[in-house]
């Protein structure tokens, strides 16, 4: 019994060994990495008191009109990930966000979760097709659904021009799940610094909580002297900061 005991563990350590081992060949290379050769955006360091609102699975009629309502009202700019297939809907929600000055990016075509290399590449292609049928403006920038991405998928984006962008680890909002205004707004106060690029949705489901902790928030941070730019803006500040080091 003890020798077949033995046996099996040694055959049960070998196969966990083994998955580790393929796991870890294909496993990503991590944020330093892609900071480090800025293929993947999380945020910036700055002294400069600025933020990136992002919204994602958009344009919707009712919430991403809001939405583009209340930056107009404060002269905020924020940066919008489309699904193509919404886009596709209300392309009018499209063209306005371009048109008042906010940065149009790349949210896949279907808002898939499990995906191929070759589909996502389809995907991308699909959006940005026809948010440039739309705007005459072709999108530079990607976020992968859910945040999820492999080393195949970036290097696919980056292939094919994109630069990937996530958000910062301590902005994720979770508007997604309703959580409530209160936290909604508690979750970004807390924690905004300079260089944050803040998490939002403008689609997917019911996001009134979303408008309602917008409004509290944007004339907020405005108050305490923080500036909306783009994702692209945050990225070329940081390239600047470079250059003068």
């Amino acid at each position: 019994m003890t020798r077949l005991y033995v046996l099996v563990l040694t055959v049960c350590l070998l196969i966990i060994s083994g998955i580790f081992v393929e796991q870890k060949g294909h496993a990503d290379k991590g944020r330093r990495y892609y900071e480090e050769t800025g293929e993947v955006v999380w945020d910036i360091h700055t002294q400069d008191k600025i933020v990136a609102l992002t919204f994602d699975d958009g344009p919707h009629p009712e919430y991403t009109a809001a939405v583009l309502d209340l930056l107009e009202k404060y002269d905020a700019k924020a940066t919008f990930f489309i699904i193509g297939k919404n886009a596709e809907k209300y392309p009018d929600l499209v063209l306005r966000s371009y048109t008042e000055g906010h940065e149009l990016a790349n949210h896949t075509y279907t808002h898939p979760f499990k995906v191929s290399i070759k589909a996502l590449r389809e995907e991308l292609r699909q959006t940005n097709n026809t948010i440039y049928s739309i705007t005459g403006f072709s999108p530079v920038l990607f976020r992968p659904v859910g945040g999820n991405y492999t080393d195949a998928m970036i290097n696919a984006a980056v292939k094919d021009g994109y630069q990937v962008v996530m958000w910062s680890w301590h902005q994720d909002t979770q508007d997604w799940k309703q959580p409530g205004v209160k936290k909604i707004i508690q979750k970004v106060m807390k924690g905004t610094k300079p260089g944050d690029v803040i998490l939002f949705h403008d689609g997917g489901g019911n996001r009134t909580q979303t408008i309602k902790a917008l409004e509290e928030i944007i004339p907020a941070l405005k108050k305490q002297g923080y500036t909306f730019v783009t994702v692209s803006e945050l990225i070329e500040r940081k390239q600047q900061q470079e250059q003068v080091q």
